[in-house]
């Protein structure tokens, strides 16, 4: 059964760039698990407006199954960065989700 998740992603103080490197990266390998990155946005304030508790980027990924997903996670290219990734990421929440198609 294929698998859509929204994945939620909030910065270490000041490594903005550095999740921005990371996820380059590590959402280049999702088509070598057959899936697809279906969108891929980053907040936006200006300067000297406040973020709130804002992630600062938001991915909607969908992957063939959960073997897919699991295969994904542990791909040791992206195993392999988990230094980078807590550097820079404070927070991740993912959220199994389902298109919604209007009537």
């Amino acid at each position: 059964m294929p698998v859509t998740l929204c994945v939620l992603l909030w910065e270490t103080e000041g490594n903005g760039d550095l999740l921005a490197a990371y996820e380059d990266a590590v959402l280049a390998l999702v088509p070598e698990h057959g899936g697809e990155v279906h969108e891929r946005m980053r907040r936006t304030s200006l300067p000297g407006e406040p973020r709130g508790g804002d992630p600062l980027e938001v991915q909607v990924i969908g992957l063939p199954d959960d073997d897919a997903l699991a295969a994904y996670l542990a791909d040791p290219r992206r195993t392999a960065l988990a230094d980078t990734r807590d550097r820079a990421i404070a927070r991740t929440q993912i959220v199994r989700v389902d298109r919604v198609v209007p009537d």
